[in-house]
């Protein structure tokens, strides 16, 4: 069984993001990148399976600009067998939509005869939970998202979901796609040794265009501005003093 792992060069999630000051985006001059975290939770999980000899050889991807290459070889140390970068961008600023990415992901999954996707469940630089269920939708396959837990036999995919009322267990046939909650497994740290044989692991590039596949954004950034500091509360008396604040804010 092939496991395809997309992963996404964003930037550090110890970094205090900065605003340009012509209020077009988040400044990523000189700022540490890493890969996104719930991304290293799914190559995780798809490595656990390797080691279980529930799969055959982890396969992760990459698109966007050329600097992505870091986040590959840091999924390569991890333990994953090959990667792949798809060259969609030349700006660090410029974010490839979800739709072109999940189109993208369908060529690469029919090309490497995928039979089962782990994706992150977001990205935490636009938050957009989006790609992994356009790509479910592009290719036919079932989707789980948010997963907690993750066992595969006999070609289904038995996913726990946390949910509002507690935990859901759902299964869907492979190939499917299946998106990586916060508490599905705790990824482990690349070795050094590892790290140097991730330099020799196969590491192929292509470009969008390689795969027939538009990457003009759809969506325009209007504006992006920090977000309002927190006012100071103040401390009530009584129920009656709380109502009567409500009601002169229009909340009630």
């Amino acid at each position: 069984m092939k496991i395809l792992v997309p992963v996404k060069r964003v930037m550090d999630y110890n970094v205090q993001p900065r605003v340009k000051a012509d209020g077009s985006g988040v400044d990523l001059a000189n700022v540490k990148m890493s890969m996104n975290p719930f991304d290293e939770i799914a190559v995780e999980e798809a490595i656990r399976l390797k080691e279980a000899g529930t799969a055959t050889e982890v396969i992760v991807v990459s698109i966007g600009v050329k600097q992505a290459q870091d986040a590959l070889r840091t999924a390569l140390a991890m333990g994953a067998d090959r990667a792949i970068l798809v060259t969609a961008a030349d700006d660090v600023h410029n974010d490839i939509e979800p739709l072109a990415v999940a189109r993208i992901l369908a060529k690469v999954a029919e090309a490497e005869g995928a039979d089962l996707v782990v994706t992150g469940k977001q990205a935490i630089d636009n938050d957009m939970n989006a790609t992994g269920q356009m790509l479910a939708a592009r290719l036919g396959w079932g989707q789980a998202m948010f997963a907690s837990k993750l066992e595969v036999e006999g070609g289904v995919a038995k996913v726990t979901r946390e949910v509002d009322g507690g935990l859901q267990t759902i299964e869907v046939p492979l190939p499917a796609i299946v998106s990586a909650d916060l508490r599905l497994n705790e990824p482990r740290y690349a070795s050094l040794p590892n790290i140097m044989k991730a330099k020799k692991k196969p590491l192929v590039e292509a470009t969008a265009a390689d795969y027939g596949v538009d990457v003009s954004p759809r969506l325009e950034v209007v504006s992006v501005r920090e977000p309002q500091g927190r006012q100071a509360g103040i401390k009530l008396g009584s129920v009656n003093e709380l109502v009567g604040q409500l009601k002169e804010a229009g909340i009630i």
